[in-house]
């Protein structure tokens, strides 16, 4: 069974996945890495608004980030993450 640390660790990932727009954000980053430029211009938002939401994911462990000069490159933090989504995604679609 899992412990209350787990749990909570869980729940906060859940709570980072309630937003469509974040959830957009690491279907994006499921097809490549990406600098934070390059998300605010795909989805036509301030980088400050983008940076926000990848903090958020950040948090809570479902992207992580590397340095490359003056830009941080953003990833989908590991495969688990990557199935949930689509498994959430898939589950929306059918149910």
């Amino acid at each position: 069974m899992a412990t209350e640390h787990q749990l909570e660790l869980a729940a906060a990932m859940f709570k980072a996945l309630a937003d469509p727009l974040r959830l957009r954000t690491l279907v994006l980053l499921a097809e490549k890495e990406r600098g934070v430029s390059e998300l605010a211009e795909i989805e036509a938002e301030k980088i400050g608004t983008v940076s926000a939401r990848l903090k958020v994911l950040l948090t809570a462990r479902l992207v992580k980030r590397r340095r490359e000069g003056q830009n941080a490159i953003y990833s989908i933090a590991d495969h688990h993450v990557l199935a949930l989504v689509e498994n959430a995604i898939d589950h929306a679609c059918h149910h």
